[in-house]
């Protein structure tokens, strides 16, 4: 009987001992619960974020535990909590104190421990998830370029395809020298190459903004060459975008904002749902819709439609009702400002946990956008272009896209006798179709289409990587060796196809006069059967780094990566970085190395005709690839490898919780940058007729150019009675200039100035700003929020082609005199507000607007820039657009 009792409570014991527990709690700061604050079980995979009510829990076994709570501008904080028997289900009151952005972990830089940007040896930036969500702006581009001073990214316009995909860039560099991560893998390109007057001509940009603002948790950015770490493109910097992985909460963000002009209206809908355990497994998913409807701020056309003879032609116009029926308002004739574009895009990323020491990992996605841009005006004066039966008051070409972006990311990552290890594959690929609308192949005549499929083009991108790291302690006498090394092949894929026959061919047709009409499709000419090609190239990499804590308060960081590319060559990039802690609180942190990027397949292998207005005058303009007989005939060389020199030196600091700063200074000398050339016409008429263009282009490496500049940031934390003010100062000053001569080919000795001309130079050295400031203000209690955010854009230069020699100078008829076309546009600040209200725990409401001064760039001077009235602001160089202000009002609820 006795042993009987003695089992009996030993099964009663085991099955106390084998329940699961649970730690729950609430996360606050001394005015209220802190949505969104990350809580994680140290020493074990368990990690979450606080809820609406600032809640969060944890399934756990019996034990001791060590909760971590952090959260951006506060300090972190650690406690200790029990499981047992007496208390499976302990709860928590966890209040957090007002600290710093600087104490954030970053992961960027780093295969190792995540580095606050105090710890780290380069320029770290952090967006916070919040930041993106209050932001008066809608898609990726936009919200960097008003909370990144050196991040800069405009809507092009009367530009085809660059209407719909923005350039972006960083420190005034090209839209290909910055590298895109998703949760640590590199994101592939755009397909598009721009080959048009705007920033960026001549390179490949990534699309931003087919990544969905729902699916984002917060960015990651590194303003320092990064080519040893992360390979090609990574010559700026690394922007490194982390993914929602939350469990059991869902989100939605509805906005509407309209401009006061009436146009440009945008409508966003955000969701964001996860499901699944910590612990486990999980899955967040994200979907996104976004409409922005057009913009137009052209000017009232004046000049001639039907007849060059202006009497005669006042009264066609008055006759016809001209400008009645062309679709545009107040005398208009023209769509400059920015295209109607639509969004829909689906994100998902989630991982489960294999065993104690694995986890399967996947991400991925699809973003459809379509888009409607207007090219110029096809006025029936110019009737070797328009088909009069069809259009007898000339035409407005509509160029419409259909972009399709999708990617996929899947990998296993686990511990093995203390490495941590990383397998892992991800495939992208964007296909960008162009199609006509509202136009005519003139050389057909009147039994041209008016509505045309001008092919497009595909680029695809898959990378598999291995990568091992792990904490080696202490070694040879050092505080402690960090060590990784891996592999990485990656294959990419660029296709161009060929459109419908009526959209390129050569019908023959003539006008009266007996003259050949144009060839193609109007605003857009298709590409051709000779244009289609399938190119692919493979690209293998190894690389290692080595951080090395030779004291408590000195870190020494060492990378090298060999590339080798099936189609070029191989390089050899180097790093070498340091951060030094004067005090606790105080570093001063250096870099040098160097960085390369391989010329992407694009810019290879890209070959189109296009109609380009250049001074009001429609050219036949012929983009040749490396491999094309024309160019061969100018004598192009081959495109290689653009190789930089990088060198950074800075101090941070932080003198009290609620202060920290940092100052950054940086050089970085460019070799062989790629660039699309001028356009070479008059005088090469023997080399251009054969090949039936008006002009010719080439990607060439042309220039050699130095950058140098610095950045500011700074965050001041201010506790009120009632309430928190946050206060932040960023400032960016970068300065691009061409050094040594330009590059050009034998063939063309003599004719540099055409082969790169010097609006070519001025688009490197000054369509950027060289000066941007970013002045932010929050202030909220309890319920309220009030926020504003003063940015200001440094000014701009265009400098015409041409307009060097005096004798090229035209008259001015706002002036009445002879003078340059060069125009200098000044510095602007732009101010957004912000007003927001907690209608309860789980509803926030706010009102708002960008831009609420109605502020515009500067108006061209020059009445030859003009293009007969119509273009009233640059569409070759810009500072911020020229939407105007726009207010919103915007939901956001959590459940």
């Amino acid at each position: 009987m006795k042993l009987l009792a003695i089992f009996f409570l030993i099964c009663i014991t085991g099955s106390v001992y084998s329940q699961n527990g649970t730690v729950s709690g609430v996360v606050s700061d001394e005015f209220g619960e802190l949505s969104g604050a990350k809580v994680e079980l140290i020493g074990t995979k368990q990690s979450t974020y606080c809820d609406i009510n600032g809640e969060f829990k944890f399934d756990v076994s019996p034990g001791l535990y060590t909760i971590k709570v952090s959260y951006l501008m506060y300090r972190s904080a650690e406690l200790g909590v029990k499981v047992d028997f007496n208390n499976l289900n302990p709860e928590l009151k966890i209040i957090l104190v007002p600290g710093s952005r600087a104490d954030e972990d970053i992961v960027l830089g780093s295969r190792f421990a995540p580095k606050s940007q105090l710890e780290s040896p380069v320029a770290l930036e952090i967006i916070t998830n919040s930041e993106i969500t209050s932001n008066a702006h809608l898609c990726l581009s936009e919200v960097l370029m008003y909370l990144v001073p050196s991040f800069n990214s405009n809507r092009q316009t009367i530009a085809d395809g660059t209407d719909h995909i923005s350039p972006s860039t960083i420190r005034g560099l090209g839209s290909d020298q910055f590298l895109v991560l998703i949760d640590g893998k590199r994101r592939h390109a755009s397909s598009l190459v721009n080959v048009n007057g705007t920033i960026g001509r001549g390179s490949v940009s990534t699309d931003l903004n087919a990544i969905p603002l729902a699916a984002i948790d917060h960015i990651e950015i590194m303003r320092d060459g990064a080519g040893a770490q992360y390979g090609s493109d990574a010559m700026a910097g690394v922007i490194n975008i982390i993914l929602k992985d939350q469990t059991t909460s869902f989100s939605l963000l509805t906005a509407y904002q309209p401009t006061i002009v009436g146009d440009g209206d945008e409508l966003y809908i955000g969701v964001n749902y996860g499901v699944g355990s910590s612990s486990t497994g999980h899955i967040n998913f994200s979907t996104e819709i976004r409409r922005r409807e057009s913009i137009n701020r052209s000017g009232q056309y004046t000049g001639t439609v039907y007849t060059e003879n202006s009497t005669i032609d006042e009264g066609l116009v008055e006759q016809n009702g001209f400008f009645q029926q062309t679709g545009f308002s107040d005398m208009q004739t023209m769509e400059i400002g920015g295209a109607s574009t639509f969004d829909g895009a689906v994100f998902l990323n989630g991982s489960f946990e294999m065993g104690e020491k694995a986890q399967f990992y996947f991400n991925g996605g699809f973003n459809y956008r379509q888009g409607i841009a207007h090219a110029f005006y096809r006025f029936p004066k110019d009737e070797e272009k328009v088909v009069l039966a069809l259009h007898p008051n000339g035409f407005s070409p509509e160029i419409r896209t259909d972009i399709q972006d999708k990617a996929i990311t899947v990998g296993l990552r686990g511990t093995n006798q203390g490495w941590l290890i990383d397998l892992g594959n991800t495939f992208g690929d964007n296909r960008f179709d162009y199609s006509l609308r509202n136009s005519n192949n003139a050389s057909m005549g009147i039994a041209s289409p008016t509505d045309f499929y001008a092919g497009g083009f595909t680029y695809g991108q898959n990378t598999s990587s291995l990568n091992f790291s792990r904490t080696l302690g202490s070694v040879l006498g050092l505080h402690r060796v960090d060590l990784a090394f891996g592999s990485e092949f990656r294959v990419e894929n660029y296709t161009i196809v060929a459109g419908d026959e009526e959209s390129w061919v050569d019908g023959g047709d003539t006008t009266a006069s007996g003259s050949a009409c144009v060839a193609g499709s109007q605003g857009f000419i298709g590409f051709q059967p000779s244009n289609e090609l399938d190119k692919r190239r493979t690209n293998a990499a190894v690389y290692g780094d080595i951080d090395w804590h030779i004291v408590k308060n000195l870190l020494l960081e060492t990378a090298v990566r060999y590339e080798k590319y099936s189609d070029f060559g191989s390089n050899l990039s180097w790093k070498i970085a340091s951060r030094y802690k004067i005090a606790e609180k105080w570093s001063i942190r250096g870099a040098i190395g160097t960085s390369f990027r391989a010329p992407s397949l694009q810019q290879i292998y890209f070959n189109n005709i296009s109609t380009q207005f250049i001074d009001g005058e429609a050219y036949q303009v012929g983009t040749f690839n490396n491999e094309s007989a024309a160019a061969n005939q100018f004598g192009i060389e081959r495109l290689k490898a653009e190789t930089s020199t990088n060198m950074s030196l800075g101090f941070t600091g932080k003198p009290n919780e609620r202060l920290t700063f940092s100052l950054d200074g940086y050089f970085m000398r460019i070799m062989d940058r790629i660039v699309l050339s001028g356009r070479f016409s008059d005088g090469y008429e023997e080399l251009l007729n054969p090949i039936n263009v008006g002009a010719a282009q080439f990607f060439t490496n042309a220039a050699n150019t130095q950058t140098v500049g610095f950045d500011i940031t700074s965050s001041y934390n201010i506790v009120l009675r009632k309430g928190i003010i946050r206060l932040s100062l960023k400032y960016n000053h970068s300065e691009t200039q061409m050094i040594d001569s330009v590059n050009v080919s034998g063939v063309l000795t003599g004719s540099a100035e055409t082969f790169f001309n010097r609006e070519e130079v001025s688009r490197l050295e000054a369509a950027q700003p060289r000066d941007k400031a970013i002045f932010f203000m929050d202030y909220s209690m309890k319920k309220w929020g009030f926020s504003i955010r003063n940015t200001y854009f440094g000014s701009v230069e265009y400098i015409h082609p041409d307009d060097g020699n005096t004798d090229n100078w035209v008259l001015n008829k706002y002036t009445g005199k002879v003078e340059s076309r060069d125009q200098t546009f000044s510095g602007k600040l732009i101010t957004d507000l912000n007003i927001s209200y907690s209608i309860d725990k789980n509803i926030k409401i706010s009102i708002g607007g960008s831009n609420v001064f109605n502020v515009y760039p500067d108006q061209h001077q020059h009445s030859a820039n003009r293009s007969e009235g119509s273009i009233k602001y640059s569409r070759r160089v810009q500072q911020f657009g020229v939407r105007g202000a726009a207010f919103y009002i915007r939901m956001r609820m959590n459940l």
